[in-house]
């Protein structure tokens, strides 16, 4: 189904967004482009169109926001990728990751029961945003350069453990008061 400026709904989130499927994306264009669509399939310009329409509208909405959250968050998008490309990432049965990953997330673990203050915490909050970007750069060279969607899947598992683990350590930040 489409509107008349062209959204349809069974479209990929990519498509939908007239953005070419890759895991680098400008956030800025991807904004510009929520906006632009929502405008157009707004529930209140369907007001005096009847119940059916803005029923639909609602969809189209509530489609657009889904696809947004998902290519503006790096994750979420190289999932999609992995998985539009047949690798599954399904992290809750699937726990491969790349071998030098496992040996930061045992030493992170072992850092964070020794943190004894907040400029600990910080420092190793550094170190975890530090791989972070390391792993989303190559993440994009195994997407976009390579095309290697089997390693990409580890990848994604791993940074799915560093958003976890980050959390964590907010978590533990605002325990000494930030």
């Amino acid at each position: 189904m489409t509107d008349e400026v062209g959204v349809n709904l069974q479209a990929d989130d990519f498509t939908l967004f007239g953005v070419a499927r890759a895991f680098e994306q400008d956030t800025a264009v991807l904004a510009r482009r929520w906006r632009e669509l929502q405008a157009a399939a707004h529930p209140d310009r369907f007001a005096t169109d009847g119940a059916v329409a803005q029923r639909l509208a609602m969809q189209w909405a509530v489609r657009i926001n889904e696809a947004y959250q998902r290519l503006k968050d790096p994750v979420k998008r190289a999932s999609l990728l992995c998985e539009m490309n047949g690798f599954a990432i399904d992290a809750e049965r699937n726990t491969a990751m790349p071998a030098q990953f496992l040996m930061y997330q045992m030493e992170w673990r072992e850092a964070l029961d020794e943190v004894a203050d907040l400029a600990a915490l910080e420092a190793l909050e550094d170190e975890v945003l530090a791989e972070r970007r390391k792993a989303e750069a190559a993440l994009g060279q195994l997407l976009d350069q390579k095309g290697d969607y089997a390693a990409a899947a580890q990848q994604v598992r791993a940074l799915m453990f560093v958003a976890k683990f980050a959390r964590e350590l907010d978590a533990r930040a605002e325990r000494f008061g930030r």
